[in-house]
């Protein structure tokens, strides 16, 4: 009896400590609902101050494909296995004719097409992230031992809402597969404050990856594009196609936003099955961004 009774008085205190941090920004949760539906599909947001945890969530249900963006919880299973001495940066994967040949993006097999190269482990890390590379993701996938070991990676972490199950290879060939790869908002939210605190990964690995995913060229639009340039943006992005009624499974961005003023916060910008231009909808997202980064910077 006691112990349900505790138990019970937590998730008073929980559904209470939410509610307040939400009634504290009604004024841009409205913004957010309004910028979003500017769009077509189902956009999912989830906001959180890494400082005070204040959190804001839109369509915190929903499963979202992640495509690209499953590559920063896939870097950090990588990163992992560095710092427990069964990988190693400096490792060398010979990359062959054979792992080019899949027919995907793939800026590493536009600058070795015959392949014939010795490639650091480093090197597939920085391709996947920083350049989103779908055969860097491939091999980095087959010396982890597939997707179950990442996967369960993610999970051990308290991470639970989140499926990585096929790799790109698998998503290439079924449009459905795609699909499989899902995430809500609150668990990609999760995934980036514990790898802000710095306390799964070494220093070396954890500074690895920011480094990486600041420096990434794509989806500059997105979180970034109505940010200021002294902004720091450490960041991952997901793309797919468009079917043949012109709807894109997926437009993602992730990442870690530190201002000016020191604050730093997290944002989960997904947006599915919407037949928008690609530009409307990264404007979309840009907006959110924004809006995000006023209400933190006005505090």
């Amino acid at each position: 009896m006691k112990i349900k009774t505790l138990r019970n008085i937590l998730l008073a205190i929980l559904f209470f400590s939410s509610s307040i941090l939400f009634a504290q920004k009604p004024d841009l949760k409205r913004q957010l609902e309004s910028v979003t539906k500017q769009i077509d599909g189902i956009s999912g947001v989830a906001i959180m101050d890494l400082e005070t945890k204040e959190t804001l969530i839109l369509n915190a249900d929903h499963k979202f494909p992640m495509l690209s963006s499953f590559k920063f919880p896939i870097a950090m299973a990588i990163l992992d296995q560095v710092d427990k001495g069964k990988l190693a940066l400096d490792q060398k994967y010979h990359l062959t004719k054979e792992d080019v040949q899949l027919k995907t993006y793939s800026p590493l097999r536009d600058k070795y097409p015959d392949g014939n190269v010795d490639l650091t482990i480093a090197d597939l890390l920085s391709s996947m992230v920083s350049l989103s590379d779908n055969i860097a993701c491939d091999i980095l996938f087959k010396l982890a031992g597939g997707t179950k070991p990442v996967q369960d990676y993610v999970h051990h972490l308290g991470v639970k809402d989140i499926a990585i199950v096929a790799n790109e290879e698998q998503m290439g060939k079924d449009w459905n597969v795609q699909y499989t790869n899902w995430c809500k908002p609150a668990a990609m939210l999760q995934l980036l404050d514990i790898f802000y605190k710095g306390k799964n990964l070494s220093r070396s690995s954890q500074e690895f990856l920011s480094k990486t995913m600041i420096e990434g060229p794509t989806g500059m639009n997105r979180i970034k594009g109505q940010l200021p340039k002294d902004a720091i943006v450490a960041h991952k992005t997901g793309t797919s196609g468009k079917d043949e009624k012109g709807m894109m499974a997926a437009v993602n961005d992730v990442g870690i936003v530190k201002m000016p003023n020191g604050k730093s916060f997290a944002i989960v910008l997904f947006v599915s099955n919407s037949t928008a231009e690609l530009k409307a909808i990264e404007s979309v997202m840009a907006q959110v961004s924004k809006a995000a980064y006023d209400h933190y910077a006005a505090k």
